[in-house]
């Protein structure tokens, strides 16, 4: 976490937190969400606008990790904004040499392969869930191919958040837990 963030918490720790404002699509990019475009509906089928300001991505991607729920927010000074998942907390990117990067750019060790049944292919590293990105699945099906990583494991996409520890939607969440 950014210093700077650290020195915000310390100086007001009881700003509320935010939800739905902030979604991550399963190709690790961030979409601002206002008002308008919570209204017509939930992320990912009303997404909001690209986030593109590379200072910007930069510094929600290294101020993004999950609170003690599985719910993954960003830490905007004192404020936490918790994110809305297309399909997993991380997006994986595949290397040459087949080790991992998050979309963060964190690295990744992995220890298991999964499998959905709409052959979207996920890794499970210490750090968390994360599917691998679209553009790397040529990579990842070599790796999988020369036994560099093992088989995959079938699992509905539905069945990952409770398997992972994760929360799709920090939004809905809240909603329901404070009707």
């Amino acid at each position: 976490m950014d210093d700077i963030v650290k020195q915000a918490l310390a100086k007001w720790p009881n700003v509320p937190h935010c939800y739905g404002w902030l979604g991550l699509d399963a190709r690790g990019q961030w979409y601002m969400r206002d008002d308008a475009t919570q209204a017509a509906g939930p992320f990912p089928q009303s997404k909001g606008s690209l986030l593109r300001h590379d200072k910007l991505i930069d510094f929600i991607q290294r101020n993004y990790e999950p609170d003690a729920t599985g719910q993954w927010f960003f830490q905007n000074g004192p404020q936490r904004v918790y994110v809305e998942l297309e399909a997993a907390p991380l997006v994986w990117r595949v290397m040459d040499d087949f080790s991992l990067h998050t979309h963060t750019g964190q690295p990744g060790e992995l220890t298991r392969v999964l499998m959905d049944g709409e052959g979207r292919l996920y890794i499970a590293t210490p750090s968390g869930l994360g599917i691998v990105h679209t553009q790397d699945m040529g990579l990842a099906a070599d790796a999988l191919e020369r036994g560099i990583w093992p088989a995959p494991e079938e699992m509905t996409a539905a069945e990952l958040p409770e398997r992972f520890g994760f929360v799709r939607s920090p939004a809905a969440t809240h909603a329901s837990a404070t009707r």
